[in-house]
């Protein structure tokens, strides 16, 4: 009987994924663990191999559909064995037209909200689950229970619909989470970073003596980490099932990377053991792996905080949507040179614009706004991050 290889686990919170190409043909002997298909998570492209030796009987979708985890993907025939074909039906006029046949779509949801469903006549397979593993809660149940929302109206003019897929389409569902899941409020400053330009000038060429080319991110990066010293709370997630404020006490920075197919966080672990120079090689070489869509799940997961340089595209204030779940994000803008006062003259310096989105459910904007002058601080005298590292 031919061996039905069901769309694996591919790790926490992957729920679907979209078939993007077949590495396989129906016929094609597979040796155990070759990759068989390339699938797009939300956040990844990833191989998916095959858990047998054997021949490639059927192929149950196409390139482009969207496969809930437990889906069977295809089908395995040891040698000599044919595909299993179900019988047709048969009746007193011959036989029958098959109907088309459909699989029963894996629905995860607790006692307490499949109970809900009945009550309301929801059908569970009509709602698109947000909880873990895209399981169903009770808020998706209120959601699909509400009328849909009618078109704007006819559309005038040539246009083009273009699906929303792949990382977009991750981007789309994990900001909405964001939103509807934290309290965000967002403080503002600004920082005369004249003599850490100065100091990236005359270290860069030793720098790249190392192979490394320094940009300002791992002088923000390290800031923002010796800031969150004193402020944990913006180190954190909340387990809102035990209204809990979970502290963490590691540092691991989600670093917002722009890509072809838009944007996305890889991270980076331990930034309080790593140096200036370690952060800047790291950036690189998660940068890269993020645009060649060659970056691995495990490197896009388990931030504690978060940055984004959307300075280095012209912007120079912003709102960042915080990367639920963590609770804070810190945003940069341009560099611009501007008059400032500086030690009671007038000068021009440079100036760092910077944007703070914080849960407001974990911490107030007297803590936010201390962080953020504490960052301030080590930017504008960078000195301070050799002096209090560990």
């Amino acid at each position: 009987m031919p061996y039905e290889f069901k769309l694996p686990d591919l790790g926490e919170g992957i729920a679907e994924v979209e078939l993007r190409r077949w590495l396989v043909a129906e016929g094609d002997r597979v040796a155990e663990h070759q990759p068989v298909a390339e699938v797009e998570t939300d956040k990844a492209v990833v191989e998916v191999p095959s858990p047998r030796a054997g021949r490639i009987g059927r192929l149950m979708r196409r390139e482009g559909e969207t496969l809930q985890v437990g889906e069977t993907l295809l089908t395995i025939c040891e040698e000599g064995e044919a595909p299993r074909e179900r019988p047709k039906s048969v009746g007193i006029v011959g036989e029958l037209p098959e109907a088309e046949e459909e699989e029963e779509p894996l629905v995860l949801a607790t006692p307490a909200v499949r109970k809900q469903a009945r009550e309301q006549g929801i059908d569970l397979r009509k709602i698109r689950g947000s909880g873990p593993r895209g399981s169903i809660t009770a808020e998706d149940l209120e959601r699909g229970a509400a009328p849909p929302r009618q078109p704007a109206g006819e559309v005038s003019g040539p246009v083009e619909r273009v699906p929303l897929r792949g990382v977009r389409r991750a981007i789309a569902r994990n900001v909405i989470a964001s939103q509807r899941n934290t309290a965000f409020v967002t403080g503002m400053e600004e920082a005369d970073i004249t003599d850490l330009w100065e100091l990236r000038e005359r270290e860069q060429q030793a720098v790249e003596a190392h192979g490394t080319h320094l940009t300002f991110l791992p002088f923000f990066i390290k800031a923002a980490q010796h800031a969150l010293r004193e402020h944990p709370c913006l180190n954190a997630s909340i387990d809102d099932a035990a209204e809990e404020i979970i502290l963490k006490k590691e540092y691991h920075f989600g670093i917002a990377v722009e890509t072809p197919d838009g944007l996305m966080v890889p991270v980076i672990r331990d930034v309080g053991t790593k140096s200036i120079l370690e952060l800047g090689a790291e950036l690189q070489r998660l940068g890269k792996k993020a645009r060649e869509r060659t970056i691995a799940l495990d490197e896009l997961r388990g931030s504690t905080f978060s940055i984004t340089n959307y300075g280095h595209f012209g912007g120079v204030f912003a709102t960042p949507i915080i990367n639920w779940p963590d609770v804070a994000i810190l945003g940069f803008g341009r560099i611009a040179e501007r008059p400032w006062v500086h030690r009671g003259a007038i000068a021009i310096r440079r100036i760092l614009p910077l944007s703070l989105t914080f849960d407001h459910r974990v911490t107030d904007g007297a803590d936010a706004a201390l962080f953020l002058a504490k960052v301030v601080r080590y930017l504008e005298d960078p000195g301070l991050l050799f002096i209090e590292s560990v």
